[in-house]
């Protein structure tokens, strides 16, 4: 057990990462729990931390662009493009990696997720150590991901050292992760990195969204990002008129709700602003007196696909096999 700290200091931060422990880190998307990625012990404490199976990968995080190719084999054209453009930034990329990547963080596969957190505190940190860092988010496996250094407080106390507080995070959901098949662009998980703006630069994509138990990459799996109580993602608020339950909406009041039962995500109709809200709206809602969560479905537009994502995957029941 550890007493857990929250400090702004990466040299503390840098000390416990030298020492193979894992720690909380802030990142522009969400708060990592992360641990040096070439050190297969430092790896293994962060699945026995988060409870995470190992056969769903982590993503690997670096200072700058141009260090990624120190751990991955080949950059096709359209990764670069990719990596040019939105990097920093919540943007992942899966590249074969070379084997100073160890399999433990790639879950057996040949390719590894990477990319460059756009984060100063971060950044700073990763500037100062002489390894990437491997960091899913810093929550138990499959509960609501932390926007916060008090979200990860809640959940990890006693259980990781330390907490690098960079304040609530810009953009709320998990990095958009994608692939290169056969010269074609696969976008493997939605996230705060709309499919409109990767097209902008490389043309249509594929979507390859599998909930599957072997998944190519992180945050695949079916269920996923959950409250504790029950949440239903349902399409209209007229499918579940219940003035005891909680309600998460992206602009409008419900009427027949009373207001202290709803969270509105942005009265403005921005879907960033409702994305970076998505996450505290369900802890709150998870942390009252409601017995049951209903989420309505948002524009299924830009950053509105990732937000029914997750909202998707925190309804799915985890006892429903994957496929």
């Amino acid at each position: 057990m550890f007493q857990t700290e929250i400090d702004t200091s990466t040299d503390k931060a840098a000390v416990w990462l030298r020492r193979g422990e894992v720690i909380g880190i802030p990142t522009e998307t969400v708060y990592g729990l992360a641990g040096n990625a070439l050190n297969e012990d430092a790896v293994l404490k962060i699945f026995k931390v988060k409870n995470r199976p190992h056969f769903d990968p982590l993503i690997v995080h670096v200072h700058h662009r141009e260090a990624i190719s120190r751990y991955v084999e080949t950059i096709p054209d359209a990764a670069a493009a990719l990596l040019e453009k939105f990097s920093p930034g919540p943007l992942t990329v899966l590249l074969p990696k070379k084997p100073v990547i160890p399999y433990v963080v790639t879950s057996g596969l040949d390719t590894v997720a990477i990319r460059v957190p756009n984060h100063p505190l971060t950044l700073e940190l990763l500037r100062k150590i002489d390894f990437p860092l491997a960091a899913p988010s810093a929550n138990p496996f499959g509960y609501i991901s932390p926007t916060t250094s008090y979200h990860v407080y809640d959940q990890l106390h006693g259980r990781i050292p330390y907490i690098l507080d960079g304040g609530a995070t810009d953009i709320g959901i998990e990095s958009t992760i994608v692939g290169f098949q056969n010269d074609r662009v696969t976008v493997y998980r939605l996230g705060g990195l709309s499919v409109e703006d990767i097209e902008k630069v490389t043309g249509s994509v594929t979507l390859d969204l599998q909930r599957s138990s072997d998944p190519r990459a992180p945050g695949m799996l079916q269920h996923h990002y959950a409250p504790r109580k029950p949440l239903h993602f349902i399409n209209s608020p007229d499918e579940a008129p219940d003035t005891n339950a909680g309600y998460i909406v992206f602009q409008h009041a419900l009427p027949h709700i009373p207001a202290h039962r709803q969270i509105i995500l942005s009265p403005a109709g921005d879907l960033t602003e409702a994305a970076k809200k998505l996450f505290s709206a369900m802890r709150q809602l998870d942390k009252s007196d409601v017995p049951v969560i209903y989420a309505v479905r948002f524009p299924d537009v830009g950053l509105g696909r990732a937000i029914n994502d997750r909202l998707m995957r925190a309804s799915a029941s985890p006892s429903q096999p994957d496929n």
